[in-house]
Protein backbone atom coordinates (compact mmCIF):
# COMPACT_ATOMS: atom_id res chain seq x y z
CA UNK A 1 0.00 0.00 0.00
CA UNK A 2 0.86 3.77 -0.43
CA UNK A 3 2.03 5.02 2.93
CA UNK A 4 -0.17 7.76 4.49
CA UNK A 5 2.58 10.49 5.83
CA UNK A 6 1.38 14.29 4.94
CA UNK A 7 -1.94 14.74 3.22
CA UNK A 8 -2.05 18.00 1.61
CA UNK A 9 -5.49 18.15 0.14
CA UNK A 10 -8.97 19.11 -0.96
CA UNK A 11 -11.21 18.45 2.04
CA UNK A 12 -14.85 17.98 1.78
CA UNK A 13 -17.79 17.94 4.48
CA UNK A 14 -20.25 15.55 5.45
CA UNK A 15 -21.59 17.29 8.69
CA UNK A 16 -23.41 13.92 9.38
CA UNK A 17 -23.72 11.68 12.39
CA UNK A 18 -23.72 8.03 11.91
CA UNK A 19 -23.03 7.48 8.61
CA UNK A 20 -23.28 3.57 8.32
CA UNK A 21 -21.98 1.11 6.18
CA UNK A 22 -25.08 0.85 4.24
CA UNK A 23 -25.05 4.67 3.73
CA UNK A 24 -21.57 4.37 2.43
CA UNK A 25 -22.14 1.99 -0.02
CA UNK A 26 -25.76 0.26 -0.01
CA UNK A 27 -25.57 -3.76 -0.44
CA UNK A 28 -27.40 -3.62 -3.93
CA UNK A 29 -24.09 -2.33 -5.57
CA UNK A 30 -21.75 -5.18 -4.04
CA UNK A 31 -22.52 -7.19 -6.93
CA UNK A 32 -20.74 -5.21 -9.22
CA UNK A 33 -16.96 -6.83 -9.19
CA UNK A 34 -14.19 -4.87 -7.02
CA UNK A 35 -12.27 -4.22 -10.40
CA UNK A 36 -14.61 -2.32 -11.75
CA UNK A 37 -14.27 0.32 -9.25
CA UNK A 38 -16.68 1.38 -6.23
CA UNK A 39 -16.16 5.03 -6.12
CA UNK A 40 -18.95 5.69 -7.71
CA UNK A 41 -21.68 4.41 -5.21
CA UNK A 42 -20.32 6.09 -2.55
CA UNK A 43 -23.21 7.46 -0.30
CA UNK A 44 -25.30 6.87 -3.59
CA UNK A 45 -28.68 7.57 -2.12
CA UNK A 46 -27.72 10.66 -0.57
CA UNK A 47 -25.99 11.83 -3.80
CA UNK A 48 -28.65 10.16 -5.82
CA UNK A 49 -32.37 10.39 -6.35
CA UNK A 50 -34.58 7.47 -7.29
CA UNK A 51 -34.64 8.45 -10.87
CA UNK A 52 -30.31 8.72 -10.80
CA UNK A 53 -30.40 12.11 -11.07
CA UNK A 54 -27.96 14.34 -8.45
CA UNK A 55 -29.18 15.61 -5.84
CA UNK A 56 -26.63 18.28 -4.96
CA UNK A 57 -27.33 17.45 -1.24
CA UNK A 58 -23.69 16.33 -0.50
CA UNK A 59 -20.45 18.90 -0.85
CA UNK A 60 -18.81 15.56 -2.52
CA UNK A 61 -20.78 16.68 -5.63
CA UNK A 62 -19.59 20.51 -5.88
CA UNK A 63 -17.51 21.15 -8.79
CA UNK A 64 -15.01 23.18 -6.41
CA UNK A 65 -14.34 19.55 -4.01
CA UNK A 66 -13.40 17.55 -7.38
CA UNK A 67 -10.61 15.43 -6.14
CA UNK A 68 -10.70 16.06 -2.69
CA UNK A 69 -9.03 13.32 -0.36
CA UNK A 70 -10.02 14.25 2.87
CA UNK A 71 -13.61 13.81 4.49
CA UNK A 72 -14.43 15.11 7.70
CA UNK A 73 -17.92 14.03 9.30
CA UNK A 74 -19.43 13.70 12.73
CA UNK A 75 -19.33 11.14 15.23
CA UNK A 76 -19.61 7.87 14.56
CA UNK A 77 -18.65 7.10 11.25
CA UNK A 78 -19.00 3.85 9.77
CA UNK A 79 -20.66 2.33 12.22
CA UNK A 80 -23.31 -0.50 11.20
CA UNK A 81 -22.43 -3.63 9.05
CA UNK A 82 -18.42 -5.10 8.86
CA UNK A 83 -18.34 -4.92 4.96
CA UNK A 84 -15.05 -3.74 3.68
CA UNK A 85 -16.86 -2.67 0.72
CA UNK A 86 -17.26 0.82 2.53
CA UNK A 87 -13.72 1.21 2.57
CA UNK A 88 -13.15 0.54 -1.08
CA UNK A 89 -16.10 2.91 -2.04
CA UNK A 90 -14.46 5.69 -0.25
CA UNK A 91 -10.79 4.43 -1.37
CA UNK A 92 -11.89 4.30 -4.83
CA UNK A 93 -13.47 7.98 -4.95
CA UNK A 94 -9.98 9.05 -3.98
CA UNK A 95 -10.62 9.76 -0.10
CA UNK A 96 -7.54 8.73 1.76
CA UNK A 97 -8.60 10.12 5.18
CA UNK A 98 -11.78 10.70 7.24
CA UNK A 99 -11.80 13.07 10.04
CA UNK A 100 -14.41 12.26 12.67
CA UNK A 101 -15.15 11.76 16.32
CA UNK A 102 -15.47 8.57 16.52
CA UNK A 103 -15.69 5.57 13.96
CA UNK A 104 -17.03 2.11 13.88
CA UNK A 105 -14.20 -0.41 15.23
CA UNK A 106 -14.73 -2.60 12.06
CA UNK A 107 -14.55 0.14 9.89
CA UNK A 108 -11.61 1.69 11.26
CA UNK A 109 -9.38 -1.51 11.27
CA UNK A 110 -10.57 -1.64 7.39
CA UNK A 111 -9.99 1.50 6.84
CA UNK A 112 -6.09 1.04 7.80
CA UNK A 113 -5.64 -2.23 6.26
CA UNK A 114 -6.71 -0.48 2.98
CA UNK A 115 -4.71 2.88 3.33
CA UNK A 116 -7.09 4.95 4.07
CA UNK A 117 -6.15 7.03 8.05
CA UNK A 118 -9.47 7.18 10.36
CA UNK A 119 -8.12 10.25 12.46
CA UNK A 120 -9.89 11.23 15.51
CA UNK A 121 -10.83 14.52 16.25
CA UNK A 122 -12.42 15.58 19.05
CA UNK A 123 -16.62 16.77 19.05
CA UNK A 124 -15.96 20.71 18.99
CA UNK A 125 -12.59 20.38 16.80
CA UNK A 126 -15.04 18.16 14.32
CA UNK A 127 -17.12 21.54 14.41
CA UNK A 128 -14.92 23.51 13.73
CA UNK A 129 -13.57 22.02 10.74
CA UNK A 130 -16.69 21.56 8.91
CA UNK A 131 -17.65 25.29 9.48
CA UNK A 132 -14.32 26.43 8.45
CA UNK A 133 -15.18 24.10 5.07
CA UNK A 134 -18.46 25.31 4.81
CA UNK A 135 -17.75 28.53 4.87
CA UNK A 136 -15.22 27.90 1.42
CA UNK A 137 -12.09 26.44 3.11
CA UNK A 138 -11.00 24.43 0.36
CA UNK A 139 -7.77 22.65 1.89
CA UNK A 140 -6.37 20.51 4.80
CA UNK A 141 -3.11 19.80 5.55
CA UNK A 142 -3.11 16.02 7.75
CA UNK A 143 0.26 14.83 9.14
CA UNK A 144 0.32 11.51 11.08
CA UNK A 145 3.71 11.84 11.97
CA UNK A 146 2.92 15.01 14.13
CA UNK A 147 -0.94 13.48 14.87
CA UNK A 148 -2.18 16.77 13.59
CA UNK A 149 -4.27 18.85 11.25
CA UNK A 150 -3.35 22.35 9.84
CA UNK A 151 -5.26 25.12 7.77
CA UNK A 152 -7.62 26.20 10.25
CA UNK A 153 -5.41 28.82 12.18
CA UNK A 154 -4.02 26.86 15.44
CA UNK A 155 -3.39 23.06 14.79
CA UNK A 156 -5.93 20.54 15.71
CA UNK A 157 -4.43 17.40 17.53
CA UNK A 158 -5.84 13.92 16.06
CA UNK A 159 -6.05 10.53 17.65
CA UNK A 160 -5.37 6.80 16.46
CA UNK A 161 -4.42 3.77 17.45
CA UNK A 162 -0.24 3.65 17.57
CA UNK A 163 -0.15 -0.12 15.26
CA UNK A 164 -2.48 1.58 13.19
CA UNK A 165 -0.33 4.57 12.94
CA UNK A 166 2.67 2.25 12.53
CA UNK A 167 1.10 0.08 9.57
CA UNK A 168 -0.33 3.40 7.47
CA UNK A 169 2.92 5.80 8.09
CA UNK A 170 5.00 2.03 6.54
CA UNK A 171 2.59 1.27 3.65
CA UNK A 172 1.76 -1.94 5.92
CA UNK A 173 -1.05 -4.98 5.79
CA UNK A 174 -1.07 -7.27 9.46
CA UNK A 175 1.61 -9.34 7.12
CA UNK A 176 4.17 -6.81 6.71
CA UNK A 177 3.73 -5.71 10.26
CA UNK A 178 4.06 -9.24 11.26
CA UNK A 179 7.39 -9.38 9.19
CA UNK A 180 8.74 -6.42 10.80
CA UNK A 181 8.65 -8.27 13.71
CA UNK A 182 10.60 -11.23 12.58
CA UNK A 183 13.93 -10.91 15.15
CA UNK A 184 11.77 -10.35 18.35
CA UNK A 185 9.78 -13.53 16.78
CA UNK A 186 12.65 -15.38 16.16
CA UNK A 187 14.54 -14.38 19.76
CA UNK A 188 11.37 -15.34 21.68
CA UNK A 189 11.07 -18.84 19.54
CA UNK A 190 14.83 -19.43 20.26
CA UNK A 191 14.50 -18.49 24.30
CA UNK A 192 11.28 -20.79 24.38
CA UNK A 193 13.16 -23.44 23.28
CA UNK A 194 15.83 -23.20 25.63
CA UNK A 195 13.18 -22.92 28.18
CA UNK A 196 10.27 -25.14 27.74
CA UNK A 197 12.16 -27.94 24.97
CA UNK A 198 9.57 -30.11 25.68
CA UNK A 199 7.01 -28.20 24.32
CA UNK A 200 8.71 -28.39 20.67
CA UNK A 201 6.73 -30.69 18.28
CA UNK A 202 9.31 -33.94 17.60
CA UNK A 203 10.00 -34.49 14.16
Amino acid sequence: MEPVRRLDAIACPLPLASVDTDQIIPARFMKTPRAAGYGRYLLHDLRFSADGGPTGALALDDPARAGARILVARRNFGAGSSREAAVYALADFGIRCVLAPSFGDIFASNAVNNGLLPATVSEQAAERLLAALEAGLARLVVDLEACRVEGVGEPIPFEIDPVFREKLLNGWDDLDLTLSRHAEIAAFVEADAARRPWARPRR
